[in-house]
């Protein structure tokens, strides 16, 4: 069975300005969804699904979903505030979806076999697809279930233009996730890599050490602990308008709990994105370097 991709387009933009999803970066108009997709059927994906908003449908349809129909089934599912479990009301403040995990979610019902999940606006290198689509497509070894990321050196996924947040993971001996956490404020300095804390210190991190940037690999039965989760988040959570259920929390669930094992994929690729608007020509001029997609 073919995996599917799973990309996550549904984000706002907002401090890159615009529908950064449907930028054409590429020297021929090409969108970086384009290069995920071309890589993705390259190394062997059946399926692309995305995560995109209702009002982005007819941009999509026109822009993406005509484009690659011909060439692998290609669907799409909404996330929007009000997508919850039967029994709960979205709060009324409440002016943003609730994160990448629930996203992840709105595609339960799209996807049966094992998938990867990827952002939208961020290019991940065509090895990166190559090494999850090999082991999405290995049949598991182990009862428990496992699941991947793709474990990125953080030196090569920082912006010139200002902080990022990073997913700074460690692994044990065999390469398997132990912990990871969200520091939202990391930038380089002359005196190395540091992620800014709230309380005012600084937190000193090297420049190969792993990290995630949101390409995952899962098996469905991810989406059964998922649904659990959303109502156990919205239930603790029910008073917080700006709240969100995102994957590194459902990451740390399976690494705290044991019902899960998480491979840490390493990738030396240069991982770049539009993070801010001042990233877009360094992007342009990196894709010039690369094959053509035609």
């Amino acid at each position: 069975m073919k995996p599917t991709l799973l990309i996550l387009a549904a984000g706002m933009g907002s401090r890159y300005g615009g529908l950064k999803q449907l930028d054409k970066l590429g020297p021929n108009g090409e969108t970086i969804m384009d290069y995920s997709i071309a890589y993705a059927l390259k190394s062997g994906f059946g399926k692309v699904v995305f995560v995109i908003r209702e009002y982005m449908e007819a941009d999509f349809k026109e822009a993406i979903v005509a484009k690659y129909a011909h060439r692998i089934e290609v669907s799409y599912v909404f996330q929007e505030l009000d997508k919850l479990p039967v029994g709960y009301t979205m709060h009324p403040e409440r002016v943003k979806p609730y994160g990448t995990a629930h996203a992840i979610l709105m595609a339960k019902s799209s996807i049966n076999e094992p998938f990867a999940v990827i952002n939208a606006d961020d290019f991940y290198g065509e090895e990166a697809f190559a090494t999850m689509s090999s082991f999405l497509s290995t049949p598991p070894s182990d009862a428990l279930p496992t699941f991947s990321m793709i474990g990125y050196q953080l030196g090569n996924t920082l912006s010139e233009f200002g902080t990022v947040s990073r997913g700074v993971c460690t692994t044990n001996d065999a390469g398997e996730l132990v912990s990871i956490t969200e520091m939202t404020k990391i930038a380089p300095s002359s005196e190395g890599i540091f992620n800014q804390n709230p309380d005012g210190t600084r937190t000193p991190l090297q420049s190969k050490q792993p990290v995630s940037m949101n390409f995952w690999g899962f098996t469905p039965v991810f989406f059964t602990h998922l649904e659990e989760m959303f109502q156990n988040f919205l239930d603790a959570h029910q008073d917080n308008p700006t709240s969100e259920f995102q994957i590194p929390t459902v990451i740390n669930y399976f690494l705290q709990s044991g019902s899960a094992k998480i491979k840490v994929l390493p990738s030396s690729a240069s991982w770049f994105g539009v993070t801010y608007r001042e990233d877009r020509p360094m992007v342009v001029e990196k894709l010039k370097t690369l094959a053509s997609l035609s």
